[in-house]
């Protein structure tokens, strides 16, 4: 599956357009990261911790939008943007979304 923030494809030719794709996951914060930022609050750095939480959200909706187009027959996905959004305190959604489509 090829996915781009970009229009079009380097070398490639869209031709079929199959529409939106998205994927999405919610995750709340851990306790024990709560601790650590905390400290990292005071002396300064790296939330190692949330850094690896957006990693995993992040890998977990591209994975979820890629099944969408899969299912729908395409081979990439062109405009992919990824958005994030509060849901609760100390819990958050990341959304990614773009355009399935049939590149040659």
């Amino acid at each position: 599956m090829i996915l781009t923030n970009t229009e079009t494809i380097p070398g490639k030719k869209i031709v079929e357009h199959y529409g939106l794709v998205s994927g999405n996951t919610v995750r709340a914060k851990h306790i024990g990261r709560d601790l650590m930022a905390g400290l990292k609050n005071i002396i300064g750095g790296e939330l190692k911790g949330y850094t690896e939480l957006m990693k995993d959200s992040r890998n977990e909706a591209l994975k979820r939008m890629m099944q969408q187009a899969e299912k729908m027959g395409a081979n990439a996905v062109v405009n992919v943007r990824f958005s994030t959004s509060s849901i609760t305190q100390g819990a958050a959604e990341l959304y990614v979304y773009g355009t399935a489509v049939k590149a040659e």
